[in-house]
C-alpha cells in the first residue's frame, strides 16, 4: 500500500493506525508576511500541501515548539510560541491553533519580547547539550507561569534534568 501524498512525500512507511494517532501541525510560510515553523520536535512524517504550506506529524506524547509570526511592512505584528505535548488517543487535549486535533499546552507566550525570551532559553538548553524535547513538562509550565507575570524563569539545570529523569523512570 502506498502512503505517499499527491506531492510524492509524506506518510510513506507509516502504518495507517499510527497516522490516525498522530498530531498534525500546519506550517505556513509567506515571505515577509507569515511564518509558522517548528523550533524543536521530532517530526515523524511530513507532507507538502502547496508551495507555502506543509503538514508535519508527531507521534503521541511528543513535545514540540510551534512558533508563529505575522509581519507587515514595519516589522513583527504578532509573535507567539506554543510548546505542546501531543496527546494519545483517548487522552484529554486542548485545541491549539494550527495543531490537529490539539494537545497538552505546556507553554503559550504571545508578544515578541516573551517569544524571544523562550527562544533564548531553548538556545541555552541546546548549548548545554539538552534536547528541549526531553525537558521536563513541568519546566515548560514554570517558564510559562514566570514569563506571564513578568518574572525571570529559572534555568533548566543538570540537577533539574536528573530529577526529571528519575521521576520519569518511576512513572514508567
Amino acid at each position: 500500500m502506498n502512503h505517499l501524498s499527491p506531492c510524492g512525500r509524506g506518510f510513506a512507511g507509516v502504518p495507517t493506525s499510527s497516522r490516525a494517532a498522530m498530531t498534525e501541525v500546519e506550517l505556513i510560510w509567506i515571505e515577509t508576511r507569515l511564518e509558522h515553523r517548528i523550533r524543536f520536535g521530532r517530526v515523524a512524517a511530513e507532507r507538502i500541501v502547496s508551495a507555502r504550506t506543509r503538514v508535519v506529524s508527531f507521534r503521541p506524547r511528543a513535545v514540540f515548539a510551534l512558533v508563529r509570526c505575522a509581519l507587515n511592512d514595519f516589522g513583527v505584528v504578532h509573535a507567539r510560541i506554543d510548546i505542546v505535548r501531543s496527546a494519545r488517543i483517548g487522552e484529554v487535549w486542548r485545541p491549539v491553533p494550527f495543531v490537529r486535533p490539539g494537545g497538552e499546552l505546556l507553554l503559550s507566550i504571545r508578544g515578541l519580547p516573551g517569544v524571544d525570551a523562550v527562544l533564548a532559553m531553548i538556545d541555552a538548553m541546546e548549548a548545554d547539550g539538552v534536547d528541549p524535547c526531553e525537558a521536563s513538562p513541568d519546566h515548560w509550565r514554570h517558564v510559562h507561569n514566570r514569563l506571564t507575570i513578568g518574572e525571570r524563569p529559572r534555568p533548566y539545570t543538570a540537577e533539574r534534568r536528573a530529577a526529571w529523569l528519575k521521576r520519569k523512570a518511576i512513572e514508567q
